[in-house]
């Protein structure tokens, strides 16, 4: 059994999630961002509802990235970039359970989240 540590995010829209890093794993064939990475976390806003969230990083993006930087995005990258885009939809999306469950890292946003890191 997989000890996992619960992490605290307050979003722009109020409210106070709880989330984990449940792992990941290639996105399915017939998944339109695919060929993709997906991040997988289980959140809860209330402490009794318990639902996933993937956060899919597609090849494209990553490709992309590495053209204009002239590097790899490394695993630590990667998944900063990931965490960065599931905050990003908990300040801005009102309901996670509803419309926020399958979140895309689309080559800007990744762009944007990895020089907010000072990634170069």
């Amino acid at each position: 059994m997989t000890l996992r540590r619960m992490k605290t995010y307050t979003g722009g829209q109020g409210y106070v999630y709880q989330y984990y890093f449940v792992g990941k794993r290639a996105a399915l064939a017939g998944d339109p961002a695919a060929p993709a990475e997906e991040f997988i976390f289980d959140v809860t806003s209330d402490r009794k509802t318990t639902f996933s969230v993937s956060v899919l990083l597609p090849q494209e993006s990553l490709q992309e990235w590495s053209l204009a930087h002239g590097r790899t995005v490394n695993e630590a990258e990667q998944y900063g970039a990931v965490k960065m885009r599931l905050f990003q939809a908990f300040d801005e999306i009102e309901d996670m359970m509803k419309v926020g469950r399958r979140l895309l890292v689309t080559s800007e946003i990744l762009e944007n989240v990895l020089n907010t890191l000072n990634v170069q």
